[in-house]
């Protein structure tokens, strides 16, 4: 699996998907959404992949222990590098996940997202109802990743020391959230450069708006790889 920024395909039809990958002539690490994967389906995975990209497929699944282990074991047979569960979902239900992924692909990685970059402190004391802080929450649901025997979580980048202190270097840690001083954050909440994401101890970057909303893809796409990578 590789450790390039990974690039957020947030497009809705294949066409799109195509017209922006035909820009690079190098292979990349992409993710694949719920907005393009639920309106494309599995066309999207082999298209992706006999182009030579690896993939992250990002359904944060959540749903009783058995369907998520059936959806996974599908899923699997689908070359996936990267795939993940909502850790919210609880112990039984992750480890039941990855017994059905590993099924059909052992080679591929199962990560869960802790809390969303979307989330403020605010949000998940009065929505959620976890009285506590962002940081012991998201430290708490890495724990439970661990036990349930994953290979790393989705996070902040300003979790991603914690869950290094806490877990040890070698989870993934995988971190969206990622801008240059001159984006707008939209509608993420808790952001920060590639340089910075690499410091706090993030294992992989996401990054979506910043690239395929830029007048040039491949040239930003180079600037951030180039960051991370310093």
């Amino acid at each position: 699996m590789k450790n390039s920024p990974i690039i957020a395909l947030d497009f809705a039809t294949l066409e799109e998907v195509e017209q922006f990958l035909d820009l690079f002539d190098e292979p990349l690490f992409v993710k694949v959404g719920m907005e393009l994967y639920l309106q494309n389906g599995p066309e999207t995975l082999k298209m992706i992949k006999d182009r030579g990209h690896d993939i992250f497929l990002d359904l944060k699944l959540h749903d009783i222990p058995n369907t998520v282990k059936g959806a996974l074991k599908g899923l699997g047979k689908y070359n996936v590098d990267l795939i993940n569960v909502h850790a919210a979902g609880g112990v039984k239900m992750m480890e039941a996940g990855l017994e059905g992924l590993r099924s059909t692909n052992p080679e591929a990685k199962l990560i869960a997202v802790t809390q969303l970059t979307s989330t403020t402190e605010e949000q998940m004391r009065n929505e959620q109802n976890i009285q506590t802080t962002v940081e012991d929450s998201v430290v708490h649901f890495a724990k439970m990743t661990q036990q349930a025997g994953l290979d790393g979580v989705v996070c902040s980048p300003l979790e991603s020391n914690l869950i290094k202190e806490h877990i040890g270097k070698a989870f993934l840690k995988v971190t969206p959230g990622i801008r240059l001083e001159s984006d707008k954050t939209h509608d993420q909440q808790r952001v920060t450069t590639p340089e910075d994401a690499k410091s706090f101890g993030s294992t992989h970057i996401v990054v979506g708006r910043s690239i395929t909303q830029h007048q040039n893809p491949v040239s930003r796409y180079h600037e951030i790889l180039q960051r991370w990578e310093g």
